[in-house]
């Protein structure tokens, strides 16, 4: 309204102003001011006046103090709101808020959750229903629901680290208009195109019914990473972004794997949309690297994951030509150099060293390369077996010396003799590779046609051959062998590292087949992956899985946590980038790890083109929209005691009755003023504040238990289900009936009505303020117990760092007073409440239980099966994930898979599940039990 972000809810009201002129001659007129007239007989008629007289005039002060407090009558009647949210479109039909949910939505997620909240609640007022739903739902059919359980939902979600495919949700929107027409949706855009933007537009505005399509969109899109390149002299980081609008100029830090800083470096934008940013530093601190981040950016998309592949391994080359016979192009170690170069930092022996392998062992490679090395003997045979026991790759290339005489550091046995010198095949026409079978390291590279072999030196068959061979000609004769020889493994090529043997090392896919086998270094879990793909023996003669399971995951804060129950393993030869069903994340052991990022080092982030489009574009802004009505109110209220105080004076009270009556209307005044509201950003009561929940009085009235809503929709659901599910044993099984369990925000709901509140640990939330944590101290102290459960059983180690869930823990309870816990022992009363159990386990078994210390027993006790404290321990810690153990669903059947799994486990989670809320109701009774033996004595005498 005139520019200002000023608006009406009844804008019809606003006509009564056109009554004020009118008012103006009516306010005019007031009686005249009487007077104190002597009455002497004689003078009666000669003082008295005229009958007709001139009507006294209002002052023009008071009266436009009269028409301005009319005039605030009618604004406040009209319902002023500054700030007010945008129009929803003027419809009565359903209003759909659809949520960008993706990685650009994190680092503004809040704003848009504000946002969101103000819509559904000014389509609540209106008395229409509402619905939501995110990106990353898909096909999920959309329900209709009140404006309430719309921001439940809404409070529940969070970003996720992909940008999830918009077409499903398209499909879902069409199924529901088709039902719901006249329908007005805001979609709050994250802003880029990935997912399909431009055509998601174009689907909503053809909706059947749809009335209007409004996007909300950030002005500016956030920064990401998209790949690290480890060279020869600094780890480049490359910087991208979407528009130009966004900061030019930032910062990228560098974390090792216990989050530790290594390095920082900045980067700045000239032009376009991408910017590097390198870390220059010695490549031992390089390869310590597991974690790069844009400072001050809570994105996923901004936090790149380093595994061994992007260690720069230290590589020793060794070559037995002579020096007379080298040359660049003829030397075996050109090649290998070259092929290398990129991803390793290579070394060579100084010229006329007397033991150059001795020499490179001492500059602690990771990988030995021994090009055309005959039999090693002495010294450097056991230096060089030591290497490979301790963990070291040697990789050997087959030759002329080689094939004349070799050693026990090969995978396989060579044979002696042959056609040509000493063992090696040679044919008149040249063999082809086979494709790389799917056991292979090499599997997924790509054989070009024109690589061929011409000779190659023999492996001697054996029952252990076809396990041990990586790479094929075409005949089935192996080309490169391996073995697992120690922690480190030897892999042969058969061929020479030059061209006299095969065309090999000219092609690209010697370079890819060398990366291959140096990223493995360093990784055994992978290389035995790897070599028991075929369904043969691995060198270590176990079958190994092929495929690896995610062991932390980023969520869409970028954030690194416990994985999701929807993530599933990736082929242990995936270099793809994250998706909905493999996150960003770690997955494999630690020390054969493979990362996943969000982007890829080729991605780019292109801005969504709205433009053409019948969708009423505007910025998001999440300012809380202010209900001036008090302000008005009161202000016209001050206006009438000010009226009341000039009208008095005038007609001349203050005058005989002294000051009294007018000090006692201007304390009046005084004392209203201080309550006036600031205006605009007072404490007036913001407009569309929902409506009292209904459920507090539920909740009084009946048991229920809580869960503490953490704003990751899997956790949420887990906690949901597996509280819903404990509550139904709970009636099957006791006298207790429970209601429905409830989600809580321990900043908003009273946490009181509840005896038992479990809150699931989640390191990506964010941590309560001061006021939430006196609230969360309050409740704990005035009788009431929370479960807390970090879910990191198959994580946390004893010896190593806090996980991130039990970290986030020790920062909550830091403000709490805490008693003093120590493991549940065997004989608590929590054990025996309902069940006589060992402890409580959950999805996990592993994880330890933690309850209030219980005092030393007392020697006439000491003897008895159970022991109780004063009160109910108002904490309880675990880590097994007691919510995804105990759920179910329709049919009874477990929702999450256990570890290690079996109904046993899970009968013994819902039986833990249930002596913790007995326990939490009833106290000590068990443990008092044993008293009465002792009470009925007494009472006898």
């Amino acid at each position: 309204m005139m520019g200002l972000p000023l608006a009406f809810t009844i804008p019809a009201v606003l006509a009564a102003l056109a009554v004020l002129p009118a008012l103006y001659f009516l306010l005019r007129l007031t009686p005249p001011r009487p007077q104190a007239v002597a009455f002497p007989p004689l003078r009666l008629i000669l003082d008295l006046r005229p009958k007709d007289e001139t009507p006294a005039r209002t002052p023009l002060w008071l009266l436009l103090l009269r028409l301005l407090v009319a005039a605030l009558l009618i604004l406040a009647m009209a319902g002023p709101v500054w700030n007010p949210a945008p129009s929803l479109g003027g419809g009565k039909g359903p209003l759909v808020v659809v949520l960008d949910d993706s990685f650009a939505a994190a680092p503004d997620w809040d704003a848009r959750v504000t946002l969101a909240r103000q819509r559904l609640l000014s389509a609540q007022s209106a008395g229409r229903v509402t619905a939501i739903l995110a990106t990353s739902d898909g096909p999920r059919a959309v329900e209709a629901e009140d404006a309430t359980r719309a921001i439940e939902r809404l409070q529940a979600l969070k970003p996720v680290p992909i940008a999830p495919d918009r077409a499903p949700v398209l499909a879902a929107l069409t199924s529901f208009a088709t039902a719901n027409p006249a329908l007005d949706i805001v979609w709050m855009t994250d802003g880029l195109e990935r997912g399909g933007a431009r055509s998601f537009g174009e689907g909503l505005t053809k909706l059947p019914g749809v009335n209007s399509v409004t996007s909300v969109a950030a002005d500016t899109i956030p920064l990401a990473l998209a790949g690290a390149d480890n060279k020869a002299d600094r780890l480049d980081v490359r910087v991208i972004r979407a528009n130009t609008g966004g900061p030019q100029r930032g910062t990228v830090q560098a974390l090792d794997a216990k989050g530790l800083p290594i390095g920082e470096s900045t980067f700045a934008f000239t032009s376009g949309q991408e910017a590097h940013a390198g870390f220059d530093l010695p490549v031992e601190l390089r390869n310590d690297i597991v974690r790069v981040v844009i400072a001050n950016e809570a994105s996923a998309a901004a936090t790149t994951l380093l595994d061994g592949r992007s260690t720069r391994r230290r590589v020793g080359v060794v070559t037995g030509a002579t020096i007379d016979v080298e040359q660049p192009l003829l030397s075996p170690a050109y090649y290998i150099v070259k092929a290398l170069g990129p991803f390793a930092d290579v070394r060579e022996p100084r010229p006329g060293m007397l033991d150059p392998v001795a020499s490179m062992l001492d500059d602690n490679p990771s990988v030995m390369v021994l090009a055309d090395v005959g039999a090693l003997s002495g010294p450097a045979h056991d230096r060089l077996a030591k290497f490979i026991d301790d963990g070291g790759t040697l990789i050997r290339f087959a030759g002329s010396r080689l094939a004349g005489s070799s050693d026990d550091l090969v995978p396989v046995a060579l044979r002696r003799g042959g056609r040509t010198f000493g063992g090696a095949l040679s044919w008149d026409k040249p063999k082809a590779l086979a494709p790389f079978e799917r056991g292979s390291p090499f599997y997924g590279l790509t054989v070009p046609q024109e690589v061929s072999v011409t000779r190659q030196v023999l492996a001697e068959p054996s029952a252990g051959l076809p396990g041990k061979t990586w790479a094929q000609l075409v005949d089935g004769t192996p080309l490169v062998t391996a073995e697992k020889r120690g922690k480190g493994r030897i892999v042969l090529f058969h061929v020479t590292a030059d061209t006299t043997w095969s065309n090999l090392p000219l092609s690209v896919l010697f370079v890819d087949m060398l990366r291959r086998v140096v990223d493995l270094s360093g990784m055994p879990g992978a290389a035995q992956r790897s070599a028991s793909a075929t369904g043969a023996a691995s060198p270590a003669g176990v079958q190994q899985p092929m495929v690896i399971a995610p062991t932390r995951s980023l969520d869409g804060f970028g954030v690194l946590g416990v994985p999701p129950a929807t993530a599933r393993p990736i082929p242990d030869t995936y270099d793809g980038v994250a998706t909905a069903d493999h996150p960003p994340g770690f997955y494999g052991p630690s020390d054969a790890s493979i990362a996943v990022n969000t982007l890829g080092p080729k991605d780019m982030l292109t801005p969504a083109d709205l433009s053409g489009l019948p969708i009423d574009r505007q910025p998001l802004r999440a300012d809380p929209a202010i209900d001036l009505r008090p302000a008005v109110i009161t202000l016209a209220l001050i206006g009438f005691l000010l009226d009341a105080l000039a009208s008095v004076w005038l007609g001349g009270g203050l005058v005989r009755r002294g000051a009294g009556p007018a000090a006692a209307a201007l304390l009046a005044v005084a004392l209203m003023v201080p309550g006036l509201p600031n205006l605009p950003g007072g404490a007036a009561h913001a407009a569309g504040q929902p409506p009292v929940s209904k459920r507090d009085m539920a909740s009084a009235l009946t048991t229920r238990i809580a869960y503490v809503i953490t704003g990751d929709t899997a956790v949420d659901q887990a906690s949901s289900l597996g509280l819903t599910t404990l509550s139904t044993a709970l009636a099957d099984r006791t006298s207790l009936t429970p209601g429905e369990p409830v989600g809580v925000d321990p900043a908003k709901d009273e946490l009181a009505f509840y005896p038992m509140i479990y809150w699931p640990v989640v390191a990506s939330m964010p941590q309560p303020d001061a006021t939430t944590v006196d609230r969360i101290a309050a409740y704990m102290k005035q009788g009431g117990t929370i479960v807390f459960d970090t879910r990191d059983a198959l994580t946390h180690r004893t010896d190593g760092p806090p996980t991130p869930e039990a970290d986030w823990l020790q920062h909550l309870l830091a403000g709490v007073d805490v008693p003093e816990l120590e493991p549940v022992p065997s004989d608590h009363v929590v054990t025996k409440t309902f069940y006589l159990l060992p402890g409580f386990v959950g999805r996990y078994t592993t994880g330890q239980t933690w309850i209030e210390a219980l005092p030393p027993a007392a020697k006439e006790t000491a003897n008895r099966p159970v022991r109780a404290g004063d009160s109910v321990s108002p904490i309880i810690i675990t880590g097994n994930d007691l919510a995804s153990g105990w759920a179910a669903d329709g049919q009874g059947e477990p929702v999450y898979p256990l570890v290690p799994g079996g109904s046993r486990q899970r009968e013994m989670a819902l039986r833990g599940g249930i002596n913790l809320v007995i326990y939490t109701l009833t106290g000590n009774y068990k443990a008092d039990q044993v008293h009465v033996r002792d009470l009925l004595e007494r009472l006898a005498h």
